[in-house]
């Protein structure tokens, strides 16, 4: 399928969306959603592709377009929400990498906190900075950004609408990795991670993503079935005999 706002392209078992509207520096608009959620199924059915990386042209993206929302009512704001989109990269099975350069504000930010993994270069200014603009974030980031740097952290940087760096990100623990070239360095990350069994990773992420939504006790419980179901995995076997067999693992995906 050809896109107009985002570009795919397949490197090994990579695959590698790259956000193309560099004139608006990325701003997300209806169309590069349609297609982002587009991507994402036809990203979902290729077995090829054990691991996707989100990029921009120029910039990671710096919000959505305030064009299409200054004469919003608020049921048409409701509508314009990328909340259905995110909520599908967040539930993505495969791992998910966001390489941040310049802006990633707003609905870009968002964007980049529903990724499984964050790598950010120098050039990197993150920040949610709706505030200023009469509103506030709108796509989980008053939800997702506290379960990773705080409350406290999280309210300073909505309430501010203040932008930090590349390095007070790393220190917050917004981003994973802080690098000279944040798509190569994603790039190395996901071939690693495309090395991993998909199944055990996929079930992980589950797991992980619903400790957050349920009570600890049922938490457990479905952490304690997914994990036993690795073990209908051929890659369960191999990567146990690997181990005894002191070699690398091969894993399949059965």
């Amino acid at each position: 399928m050809s896109y107009d706002c985002i570009a795919l392209n397949k490197r090994g078992k990579i695959g590698i969306i790259t956000l193309q509207r560099p004139e608006a520096l990325n701003a997300l608009n209806h169309q590069m959603i349609k297609e982002l959620e587009q991507v994402f199924i036809e990203l979902e059915a290729d077995e090829n592709v054990r691991a996707v990386i989100i990029t921009g042209e120029k910039n990671f993206a710096a919000g959505a377009d305030i064009n299409e929302m200054l004469e919003f009512n608020p049921e048409q704001a409701r509508a314009f929400s990328f909340r259905h989109c995110f909520a599908r990269i967040e539930a993505f099975p495969k791992p998910v990498l966001a390489a941040i350069s310049g802006f990633a504000l707003g609905g870009g930010m968002e964007l980049a906190l529903v990724c499984d993994w964050r790598v950010a270069d120098n050039t990197a200014r993150l920040g949610l900075p709706e505030i200023n603009l009469g509103i506030f974030p709108g796509a989980g980031g008053t939800l997702r950004l506290p379960r990773l740097v705080g409350a406290a952290r999280a309210k300073e940087m909505i309430f501010s609408g203040r932008p930090i760096h590349a390095e007070k990100a790393l220190e917050y623990g917004l981003i994973n990795q802080l690098a000279d070239d944040a798509l190569e360095e994603a790039v190395q990350t996901a071939e690693m991670l495309a090395s991993k069994p998909p199944i055990a990773l996929k079930l992980a992420k589950q797991c992980i993503n619903q400790a957050f939504d349920i009570d600890g006790i049922k938490a457990i419980e479905f952490e304690s079935i997914a994990w036993a179901s690795c073990f209908a995995t051929q890659d369960q076997r191999e990567g146990m005999k690997a181990f005894l067999e002191k070699r690398k693992p091969e894993f399949t995906g059965t």
